[in-house]
């Protein structure tokens, strides 16, 4: 079926198949193919090894995952992203055919058309960031913010656990992902971070020192209350097709916070995160966008960059340095 649906979209072609995992090694390597369907249970080698050992190889086939919907295949789903699987589609499971295969081709659109479109990405000319000089005074950051999708759960694992033990902030993550999947997300960077990550809860409230990760499938707002400021999980309706969406956050963030806030906007497909940070930025917050250099889909940071809203741009091995410098002013303004 997979093969099928493929033919069906012109601008791929199938120039492979394997039965098995370790067939599927021995043909990928010599193939280099752009994409890689890996089903999460295959005989000899399951999928998430068969990707760790492409990634050990410098394989640079972007790999999209197909799982069954059980919760032990959204865990080694969500295990497959944060080591840097390019997305994931579910298997259909209905008793008809056709609708089966409509259903998987729905699915493998919007992945294959963003491997498209970075296959085909050109940079933009080189030109400057708005400068942190030139009148713009900016507050000690309170908060931050980081909104990703496509590629976000490898870049949050390789740059959250380079962060200190000690933030002195509250982190709020914005990742595209369904619901049953920002639980394990959380579970998996708690485990690779010296502070706690967890998925945030209703009427939870923020805490400095914490990453919270917004729950899939519902949005993350904040509000203040008794001189605290809390969590309220929303069904409001999806922002750019997402929920959570970056904007919802950084919209009610700058609401609570104002010019505290600082945005930081990663790897991922589409705008959202760039008018939630035309607020940070009016409201006097700060703008961090990754550099197209590492970014799975250079979508979200360059819808930012190009509406001129950005005051810095990092590539991601050097990012964590900027954030823990933005901390430690933050620290001693409290002081």
């Amino acid at each position: 079926m997979l093969q099928n649906v493929v033919r069906d979209l012109s601008e791929f072609e199938v120039v492979g198949t394997a039965s098995n995992g370790l067939a599927a090694l021995d043909k990928i390597e010599p193939m280099n193919p752009d994409v890689v369907t890996l089903d999460v249970e295959m005989p000899g080698l399951s999928g998430i090894e068969v990707l760790r050992e492409l990634k050990r190889r410098g394989c640079r086939s972007r790999v999209i995952m197909v799982r069954r919907f059980t919760a032990a295949g959204t865990q080694v789903t969500t295990d497959a992203l944060l080591e840097g699987a390019f997305d994931f589609v579910l298997k259909p499971a209905g008793a008809n055919a056709a609708d089966n295969r409509l259903q998987l081709l729905e699915a493998l659109q919007a992945p294959l058309q963003a491997v498209r479109q970075q296959l085909d990405f050109k940079p933009d000319p080189v030109q400057a960031l708005v400068p942190l000089a030139g009148g713009r005074i900016l507050s000690a950051t309170r908060l931050l913010v980081i909104g990703c999708s496509t590629g976000g759960p490898d870049a949050l694992a390789r740059l959250m656990p380079e962060l200190p033990a000690k933030l002195p902030l509250p982190m709020l993550v914005v990742q595209h992902m369904p619901a049953g999947f920002t639980a394990t997300l959380a579970a998996r960077l708690n485990e690779a971070c010296e502070y706690p990550v967890r998925e945030a809860a209703d009427n939870e409230l923020v805490q400095a020192g914490t990453a919270f990760v917004a729950r899939g499938g519902r949005h993350l707002k904040l509000l203040p209350r008794a001189g605290d400021v809390m969590f309220q999980l929303t069904e409001d309706p999806a922002e750019s097709f997402c929920r959570p969406a970056v904007d919802y956050t950084l919209r009610s963030a700058v609401s609570v916070y104002g010019s505290g806030v600082t945005a930081v906007i990663l790897t991922g497909m589409g705008s959202d995160g760039a008018a939630g940070c035309r607020l940070v930025r009016e409201s006097g917050g700060r703008v961090l966008v990754q550099h197209p250099d590492g970014c799975t889909v250079y979508g979200m940071p360059r819808a930012v960059k190009r509406a001129e809203l950005a005051d810095e741009e990092w590539r991601l091995d050097e990012l964590a340095g900027r954030i823990q410098q933005l901390a430690t002013a933050a620290k001693a303004v409290k002081r």
